[in-house]
């Protein structure tokens, strides 16, 4: 009797140190801008980094734009302290290490965050796997910026220690964390997230499991009218941009905005709400963003949107 009660009081103890000791190791799926970018701020802050790709190309070129991003805050650091700076460099690109095998890394980690294609689909196959294979400690987290976050955790078993980790790009630079929780998100792993977004140097907000999160439900559904604007002849691009600059002081227009979020991204999110909250009106795609998409102006990425770059 008295063994047992000693290996109920070491499980516990194991349990209690596994939800207290926090995020140290963070595996980072997705080797683009997002997921660098959340890599790189991870080891910036003293975190033990796998960034996961399944091309090798990707990765490559993903360590090579955090280098590049790295030596740009390093000469802001330091200055002229080149030893301060190549120690910097050092030691953050020495706590990234790159994998092709997402099932392979999760094994000693502490968080997963997911930050793949927006399908979601291809999300539920990546965590349907890494379910079965990280340990039950593991915390999961996607990076998705429109997605249902309880629908994506619906493959797993780990439905109390799955959340919403959105960041905003780019991530070196944007100080904003959303934290989305689910009903079935406990508090002790909303703790965690909460803490780790701390230590991350990001100012975090939590918020319900809703389309769009804070941010980007109200964010494009503005811009969405913006463009519905322009389409009824109300104003031209330029003055419906003038206007809220000046009269609302925002730092950048909406239709210009749009075309740097990207016409493609907005008109993706917008279809996915509308097909699942047909009723809303204001999820509605204007006519004038699918046929600025299907002609391939895509905004400042493509060099032509609202405005030519």
């Amino acid at each position: 009797m008295a063994m047992l009660s000693s290996v109920v009081r070491s499980g516990l103890s194991t349990l209690v140190n596994n939800s207290a000791r926090g995020v140290s190791h963070v595996t980072v799926i997705g080797g683009g801008l997002m997921g660098s970018g959340i890599a790189q701020v991870a080891a910036q802050t003293g975190h033990k980094v796998t960034l996961v790709d399944l091309d090798e190309k990707v990765l490559t070129s993903s360590t090579s734009r955090i280098s590049k991003s790295l030596s740009r805050v390093a000469k802001k650091k330091f200055g002229d302290d080149t030893e301060g700076a190549k120690s910097f460099l050092d030691t953050t690109m020495g706590a990234i290490s790159t994998s092709t095998s997402a099932v392979s890394t999760v094994q000693e980690t502490d968080l997963v965050i997911e930050a793949i294609v927006e399908n979601m689909g291809v999300k539920h196959k990546l965590f349907s796997e890494l379910d079965s294979a990280a340990p039950d400690n593991v915390i999961f987290a996607s990076n998705t910026s429109s997605l249902p976050i309880e629908e994506i955790a619906s493959v797993t078993n780990r439905k109390d220690r799955f959340g919403g980790l959105h960041f905003f790009n780019p991530v070196p630079m944007m100080k904003l964390l959303e934290i989305v929780k689910t009903p079935q998100l406990s508090d002790s792993t909303l703790d965690q997230l909460k803490a780790f977004g701390k230590a991350m140097g990001k100012t975090s907000v939590v918020c319900s499991d809703t389309a769009g999160f804070i941010v980007n439900r109200l964010l494009v559904p503005n811009l969405a009218e913006a463009i519905r604007m322009k389409e009824r002849g109300v104003a031209s691009t330029e003055d419906i941009d003038i206007a809220m600059r000046l009269g609302a002081g925002h730092p950048m227009g909406p239709l210009q905005l749009a075309d740097y979020v990207g016409l493609d991204t907005c008109l993706f999110i917008l279809q996915g709400w509308n097909e699942k909250y047909p009723e809303v009106e204001l999820f509605k795609p204007p006519a004038t963003l699918e046929k600025l998409v299907s002609e391939g102006k895509l905004g400042a990425k493509s060099g032509e949107g609202f405005y030519k770059y």
